[in-house]
């Protein structure tokens, strides 16, 4: 053992060194994680934000054959009360005839087919529907009521949609998304 080594030291034990060495660098850690905090606490969104995660929508004066937009998550949102010609329409689609097969409902599994009552508010409520109002060719917001189908169309690229928001005719690639909802009275639907 040379004259300046403890027993200590020669063993590997911690020293009084060791022991500053550890505290400080685990104040730093505290201090740094105090000083980071703010800026990761200002991050999250603020309580307009949250509020907007859902909207409720009175539809009690949507008659067959009328639609309202509404506004959520910053998207439009279509909401249509059908008429039953515009259902029989949509119903006697065939799968084979569309050019997305899939629901693209948020309700149902993902996997799930483009029928009109899987694109709809379900067996009560099939005449209401209720779709994400942005294209899915580049996002422009289609005219209501319009097209070669009666349903939607996008005059920006010629996208057709049918009564039930499926896409039948031009670039448009997917349906309409159909985003979480359901009704919470028989005249308020809750989105989101």
């Amino acid at each position: 053992m040379s004259e300046h080594e403890t027993s200590s030291e020669t063993l590997g034990e911690p020293t009084r060194r060791d022991f500053l060495y550890l505290a400080t660098g685990m104040a730093g850690v505290v201090g740094a994680g105090a000083v980071a905090w703010p800026f990761i606490d200002q991050m999250r969104p603020d309580a307009s934000t949250l509020a907007l995660a859902s909207i409720e929508v009175d539809v009690s004066s949507l008659q067959p054959g009328m639609s309202l937009t509404a506004k959520w998550r910053g998207k439009p949102v279509f909401i249509r009360n059908r008429t039953d010609k515009e259902v029989e329409e949509a119903n006697a689609v065939a799968l084979a005839d569309l050019k997305d097969p899939v629901a693209r409902n948020a309700n149902l599994p993902a996997d799930a087919q483009a029928t009109d009552l899987d694109r709809s508010a379900g067996k009560d409520k099939e005449n209401w529907i209720v779709m994400i109002g942005s294209c899915t060719h580049l996002g422009c917001v289609p005219l209501g009521q319009a097209g070669d189908f009666g349903g939607w169309f996008c005059p920006c690229h010629g996208s057709h949609y049918d009564t039930a928001g499926r896409i039948r005719k031009g670039p448009a690639p997917e349906n309409l998304a159909v985003p979480t909802f359901a009704f919470t009275t028989d005249t308020v639907i809750k989105i989101g």
